[in-house]
């Protein structure tokens, strides 16, 4: 007994001649079918080629769009020239113009000859599949495809929906139990043949002609009819991506396929000529007793499947730029964010920097420019304080700054005084934490010394603006580390609230602070906020801070802190 091959073929005919050479001179027939759609000089070339080989024949052409009945043709076409004249074929084996053989022939044909009755062919109800893309899994046999999916695309989508839209459904014939499977199979010449001869042949042929890819479908279901022992996979190794394309194959895959013990590997690209040199050689020895498994290198694909989907956590890249929320991670490393610190400590980023050791920045953010640690123009990865530059995407600027600092931890003032765009972004990242003492924007403008009128103006505006960013540190989708105090309840235990911020920042460092920034004067602040009630103006984002507070003999001491998670 001996096994034969169907190629079907539709481009990079050199390389189907050398795979139709590499069979047919071991023993195994090869029917070709060469699309009719492809070139015909190539055709013309390819059968005088292997016009020396006695068990090397050329089917009826198909034209083969994908996902159509054209595939279906070719495989039966090729199928009833195998049988008609190689009757000592016992195994038939699917294969395409990009297989490659990974194990040599003599294996194959001993695997089979000890599995006589058994046929190799996916074969699973649409209940039990989960890689079927497109969104028709049940609808691919109840409705009809009269159109091309890849050419016409809108018809194709049209009439899908019309069909929903009246309710349309096709009759499957009585008996057949739709199954899907892998298009590469591998069956008995009797299963194979009572497909062929089966007396409701046309009226199935009739029924699939109209079924969306059939070449997955037509053969996984007839088997069901006629084989005495069905093994539910291929013998071929074939991967694919999420979106259901094939991967391929390159020169460097070399050891992942053997690796796998399959004994035909499809899509190999045409120009890999190191696998082909390699697998196409006499000597190529493949491990006798092995059972093909893709199995032992799915790890692998799905790594690579992870990293194309998702990427690496904050880094935003052309090729795989994620839907909103689709990202894996929205910046690549934890950030501490502070808002009012700077306005109501002296000094505070220098303070900062030297207890947590992080390198912290001031208002990367302000209106005029993004105000790098240490006054630098061009930061990390050539990131420059323009402005404009920053404010054009502030979202793709965050996430370089930490990607291109990863390793260290960004700390950065913000403010109602700056670009509010990151805002949302930042309350959604649970890389963020953000501390904010509210109302703290009122103290550098209580020590301005501006024209009260147009002070008033400028706090109501900045109350506003920080109250809506509030509001996005409140919402339900929050994932940041956000820790909100009033103005009031902070400075009556700033010791408190410093130590606390600075524990998350650097949970190694001393258990107390041994030092902390000098707060600025705050004597007739509360005399300030009264005024500006005076003046019609309602500053509640600072708390109840008194009238007559004096900053140096806090009240005693009361947790007002709150935590927004």
């Amino acid at each position: 007994m001996t096994v034969g091959f169907i190629v079907l073929a539709h481009t990079a005919f050199h390389r189907v001649e050398e795979v139709a050479r590499h069979w047919a001179t071991r023993g195994c027939p090869v029917v070709i079918h060469i699309d009719k759609t492809a070139d015909a000089q190539g055709h013309d070339r390819l059968c005088s080629r292997l016009g020396d080989l006695q068990n090397v024949r050329f089917s009826r052409r198909h034209a083969c769009d994908w996902g159509t009945w054209g595939l279906v043709a070719a495989t039966l076409s090729a199928a009833d020239v195998m049988l008609r004249d190689f009757p000592e074929v016992r195994h038939v084996y699917l294969a395409s113009g990009s297989c490659l053989p990974l194990r040599p022939v003599a294996e194959l044909k001993r695997y089979l000859a000890e599995r006589p009755d058994t046929d190799f062919i996916e074969s699973v109800t649409t209940e039990d599949v989960n890689w079927t893309k497109g969104g028709l899994d049940a609808e691919r046999f109840t409705f009809r495809f009269p159109f091309s999916w890849k050419r016409h695309r809108r018809l194709f989508d049209g009439y899908v929906a019309l069909q929903r839209a009246v309710g349309f459904r096709r009759r499957i014939p009585g008996g057949l139990v739709p199954h899907l499977g892998s298009q590469w199979w591998c069956l008995t010449r009797e299963t194979l043949a009572a497909i062929l001869q089966d007396p409701r042949r046309p009226e199935y042929d009739r029924y699939f002609r109209r079924v969306w890819i059939p070449d997955e479908s037509y053969f996984q279901t007839l088997v069901r009819l006629h084989a005495r022992k069905v093994e539910s996979r291929s013998l071929t190794l074939s991967k694919f991506d999420f979106q259901g394309k094939p991967h391929i194959f390159y020169d460097d895959h070399l050891q992942l396929l053997r690796r796998s013990d399959c004994f035909v590997a499809r899509k190999i690209w045409p120009h890999a000529d190191k696998l082909y040199r390699v697998f196409l050689r006499d000597e190529a020895k493949g491990t006798a007793q092995a059972e093909p498994n893709p199995g032992k290198i799915d790890r692998l694909f799905s790594r690579a499947v992870d990293r194309r989907t998702r990427g690496r956590p904050g880094l935003y890249m052309q090729s795989r730029f994620p839907n909103d929320h689709w990202e894996n991670g929205r910046t690549a490393a934890m950030y501490s964010v502070f808002e009012g610190f700077s306005d109501l400590y002296e000094d505070f980023e220098t303070w900062l920097a030297k207890t947590v050791g992080s390198r912290v920045h001031g208002h990367l953010f302000a209106p005029d420019r993004a105000e790098f640690a240490g006054g630098e123009t061009i930061y990390n990865g050539a990131l420059p304080d323009s402005a404009a530059l920053r404010d054009y995407n502030p979202r793709a600027f965050l996430t370089n700054l930490i990607w291109n600092t990863r390793g260290e931890r960004q700390c950065f003032q913000f403010g109602p005084a700056d670009v509010q765009k990151i805002g949302a972004f930042m309350a959604r990242d649970p890389n963020a934490q953000i501390s904010v003492i509210s109302g703290a924007w009122a103290v550098p403008l209580f020590h301005s010394g501006r024209d009260f009128a147009r002070l008033r103006k400028e706090a109501a505006r900045l109350q506003k603006i920080e109250g809506r960013h509030l509001a996005q540190l409140r919402v339900p989708q929050l994932r940041a580390r956000v820790r909100i105090w009033t103005m009031a309840d902070f400075v009556e235990n700033p010791m408190e609230a410093l130590q606390l911020v600075v524990d998350e920042i650097n949970p190694r460092g001393p258990r107390r602070l041994t030092e902390v920034p000098r707060m600025v004067d705050l004597t007739g602040f509360g005399r300030f906020l009264q005024n500006l009630k005076n003046e019609g103006m309602q500053p509640h984002l600072m708390g109840d801070f008194p009238v007559d507070l004096d900053p140096k003999t806090p009240a005693a001491p009361r947790n007002h802190l709150y935590v927004v998670r």
